[in-house]
């Protein structure tokens, strides 16, 4: 009877059924429980946005296996991996280089900030390669911003400051366009007017955003969407923290809207990594990260990292997503000679000996010169050395020694014991830490830039202070370089083909258009 039923289920025959008890190799497979996804992807392809399972043979059908899966982008091209984080740093003061150092550590490429509390519109770099934009207008309360890093800051397309809560980067990555939203709401105390103003210029911000660009979000929301995704299946998913409120709805509200997707919610983790706030016997979770609901089959983990001491109550939230990119050939840096070693007495009498003798050998002819040169470039390279054909390190921070960093690292320590914990003397001894590591960067800044300035005094110094004002001034440029150009709608382009025929129809606008000035003294002459 069970072979019968379980026949009738599978769409058997009968007659099919007695052949195969006779063969005795009649066998159902159970697919009626599918295996726990594991990532957005996975959850998307069973979930779906009506929140039924799909079926095993549903999902590789759809999926196609890990070999094609690599195939498919091997013919679309190489991918890259960018990690996305958001952090509520509580102020900026006195944390960007520490913030840089995390970054470089835990291998971020971005990292979403709010409540900065710095005021003005710049850019600025916080050391260890690390370009921060920020926007604020009261140096006690609010601030955005987003740090990159130096691969990405030379990609900058354009910037958006459109409030103190508010501020959107755009990027193209190896031909793939990325804005980056950083975001900060109103506390639930505040205001309903400034609640609705935050949520109106977010809203703003993303539709402007063509579909065909990508859109992440971190931001600090305030708000709880709870744990659970009944009626929500389409933004969220179940891994969500506690109960909802009204911030959290006005959260999914704005994801249903925008159609975007609650990142944090789509995987299951750890209780303490999907906490992102913690004071004193308190957690919730605050803090979130946004993409669009077509995007998030890319993104393959998001978690809250434990155990960094940067920010006292707020934790870092990153996400792992997966862009196919074009394969493009990076430029190489040549080394150049170190001919600033010719102003050291022990150089100069070293290079001119062997320059000499070099030389002595040589017959003076038609390429005297040449043979010349080459002698000397051969001499230099031998004797003062070569560059290492990369960029400097930020001239800003050459306080962060290794005694700083040790303080750092004590620092951390003793906040992650804290943590776990969690009594009072563990709390004393995290706060004696902490001032002792503000002392010692307090020293080790006021040192460094003490043998700056005697150095800069100098006349050999001259050259350094222009060199230093000119770096800070590109410091402070949010675009380096313009890379890329736009069409009529305002779209970026990036393929050779459509950035020809863009100058194409550029070009034969301003040659074929009759410039108004000159058609009003054409009639006036003429009349």
């Amino acid at each position: 009877m069970r072979r019968v039923a379980a026949g009738r289920a599978s769409g058997v025959k009968l007659s099919q059924i007695s052949t195969m008890q006779n063969k005795q190799t009649f066998h159902i497979p159970d697919r009626s429980r599918p295996g726990s996804p594991t990532s957005a992807t996975g959850i998307v392809g069973q979930q779906g946005t009506s929140g039924n399972y799909a079926t095993v043979s549903q999902r590789r059908r759809q999926r196609g296996g890990r070999r094609v899966q690599r195939r498919r982008e091997r013919r679309k091209g190489k991918s890259l991996e960018v990690r996305v984080g958001t952090l509520n740093v509580g102020t900026m003061t006195g944390k960007g280089r520490e913030l840089a150092d995390a970054m470089n550590r835990r291998k971020l490429d971005i990292l979403c900030v709010q409540e900065t509390k710095w005021k003005g519109s710049k850019a600025r770099n916080i050391g260890g390669g690390f370009k921060l934009l920020y926007h604020g207008v009261d140096r006690r309360r609010n601030g955005v911003g987003v740090i990159l890093k130096e691969e990405f800051s030379e990609r900058v397309l354009e910037v958006r400051r459109v409030s103190d809560r508010v501020v959107s980067v755009k990027l193209e990555i190896e031909g793939v366009i990325i804005n980056v939203v950083s975001a900060y709401a109103p506390q639930v105390g505040c205001g309903r007017e400034e609640k609705e103003s935050f949520w109106k210029e977010l809203d703003e911000v993303v539709e402007t955003i063509p579909r065909q660009e990508r859109v992440v979000v971190g931001a600090d929301f305030n708000g709880h969407v709870g744990e659970g995704n009944r009626g929500d299946e389409a933004v969220m998913g179940r891994h969500g923290y506690k109960e909802r409120n009204a911030e959290g709805q006005s959260l999914v509200d704005f994801a249903v809207r925008k159609d975007m997707a609650v990142v944090n919610t789509y995987f299951k983790k750890k209780e303490e990594q999907r906490v992102t706030f913690k004071s004193g016997g308190r957690c919730s979770q605050v803090d979130y990260i946004l993409c669009r609901r077509a995007n998030l089959k890319d993104v393959s983990d998001c978690k809250v990292l434990v155990g960094e001491s940067i920010a006292s109550q707020h934790r870092i939230v990153v996400c792992r997503m997966r862009l196919v990119v074009k394969d493009r050939k990076s430029a190489r840096l040549e080394p150049r000679i170190r001919w600033w070693r010719l102003k050291e007495k022990d150089c100069q009498v070293k290079f001119r000996n062997e320059v000499t003798q070099a030389l002595g050998g040589v017959e003076e002819g038609v390429n005297g010169w040449t043979s010349t040169a080459t002698v000397l470039k051969e001499t230099a390279r031998r004797v003062l050395g070569v560059t290492s054909g990369q960029r400097k390190p930020d001239k800003e921070t050459w306080w962060w020694n290794k005694e700083v960093q040790e303080g750092i690292k004590e620092k951390r320590v003793a906040m992650k014991s804290w943590q776990c914990q969690g009594d009072q003397v563990s709390r004393e001894a995290y706060t004696e830490i902490k001032c002792k590591v503000k002392r010692q960067v307090a020293k080790a800044k006021e040192k460094a830039y003490d043998e700056l300035y005697a150095k800069l005094s100098t006349k050999e110094g001259e050259k350094d202070l222009y060199r230093l004002a000119r770096q800070r001034d590109r410091a402070a440029k949010d675009i380096q370089q313009v890379r890329v150009i736009k069409d009529a709608d305002g779209s970026v382009l990036t393929g050779e083909e459509k950035v020809r025929g863009r100058w194409k129809e550029y070009f034969e606008e301003l040659l074929n258009t009759e410039n108004e000035r000159e058609r009003e003294g054409w009639t006036m002459e003429g009349g």
